[in-house]
């Protein structure tokens, strides 16, 4: 599901761009405008993602003439509010839910009966870590 808030963008006087998100408190940077596009919308997906792991309540995002750039910060060069979208679950598989390659041990027999029943390892083993930690 695609989600969409504003941000604030401000030029600063030093160079590079500063992102601010009002309504979630959230914010980024980059060297150059398309550099901290890259970055809000990395910066909205994880906080989204983590909201969304740990049940937190998101605040809807407002509209974009509702945000006044200059309440945000005021020592830049210039600032423009534009709409940062992203596909939360699209964007966490790529690139917060990387897979991990773990090696383990389990008895010769075990490891034979479930070859035999064609057992997924990866996914038993992901199921019982999720049942174990709660998740």
């Amino acid at each position: 599901m695609l989600s969409i808030y504003p941000a604030c963008f401000y030029k600063e006087k030093e160079g590079g761009y500063s992102v601010i998100f009002p309504v979630l408190g959230i914010a980024t940077c980059g060297d150059t405008v398309e550099e901290a596009m890259t970055m809000a919308i990395d910066c909205l997906a994880g906080y989204l993602y983590d909201a969304k792991i740990s049940g937190e309540t998101v605040p809807e995002p407002p509209k974009m003439e509702d945000i006044d750039v200059d309440a945000e910060y005021d020592e830049y060069e210039s600032a423009f509010v534009n709409m940062v979208t992203v596909d939360v679950d699209e964007y966490a598989k790529k690139h917060f839910e990387k897979a991990v390659k773990k090696t383990l041990t389990i008895p010769s027999w075990l490891n034979d009966l479930a070859v035999k029943e064609g057992v997924n390892f990866s996914q038993v083993l992901q199921n019982a870590l999720k049942q174990q930690l709660n998740v």
